[in-house]
């Protein structure tokens, strides 16, 4: 359904692969395998429900289908060059769907990524869908007074990298700040529930509960 395309960041190109459903922009977040076919999938998803789907590449053309290599690529990434890329997407959905504002979900790594650029760009984030991703990186950490996004998080409860104490704490964190958030932990789930090229993981029922639960939190906000 969708297309490769390169778009503008901050004076540079970024790859992305777009998925046009005609109705607002979505800017779907990767894991840390990269820009990889089930997230093209998950673009395509989008944009069959009604969204105009843009998934950036941040790794700029490398991806792995290892956890080493994946962890690797993920530590490797600049945190700068990927603010720049995710703004750059955000824009570039503004002009394509001619709306002010945008919806974000991001998996893993990138749920982490979708919530610092919902602080980052509060002019256009009105939503943000973060499943399983918290902010691994220390010095990463956003500046939540600036998120005006409504959030609604997708988490498992089985999950050794953000675990149900983690998803906790920072949803009464967000929540004492006077923040409009809701993270859900899907009970008997491991950490990468939704992807079901990993079956190993892959739970269905969690799996469309989240999607559905994310398309509705996208419709009413966009």
């Amino acid at each position: 359904m969708g297309e490769r395309i390169s778009f503008q960041s901050n004076g540079g190109t970024c790859e992305g692969y777009l998925a046009r459903g005609g109705g607002p922009g979505v800017i779907v977040i990767q894991e840390w395998w990269g820009l990889v076919p089930h997230i093209e999938n998950v673009a395509d998803r989008f944009a069959e429900a009604g969204f105009t789907a843009l998934a950036p590449d941040l790794y700029h053309g490398e991806f792995s289908t290892e956890p080493d290599g994946a962890g690797k690529l993920m530590m490797g990434l600049n945190l700068g060059q990927a603010a720049k890329d995710l703004s750059g997407a955000v824009d570039h959905l503004r002009k394509e769907t001619g709306r002010e504002h945008v919806g974000v979900v991001g998996y893993c790594m990138g749920g982490g990524l979708s919530l610092v650029l919902a602080c980052q760009r509060p002019d256009a984030v009105a939503a943000v869908a973060p499943y399983y991703g918290v902010i691994p990186w220390p010095t990463a950490q956003p500046d939540w007074s600036q998120l005006a996004a409504k959030v609604v998080g997708e988490y498992a409860e089985l999950d050794d990298f953000a675990g149900p104490e983690v998803v906790q704490a920072l949803e009464t964190q967000l929540r004492n700040l006077g923040k409009d958030v809701s993270l859900n932990i899907h009970s008997g789930c491991h950490h990468g529930f939704f992807n079901d090229t990993r079956p190993e993981v892959f739970n269905r029922a969690a799996a469309e509960l989240a999607f559905q639960r994310t398309v509705e939190l996208f419709r009413s906000t966009l």
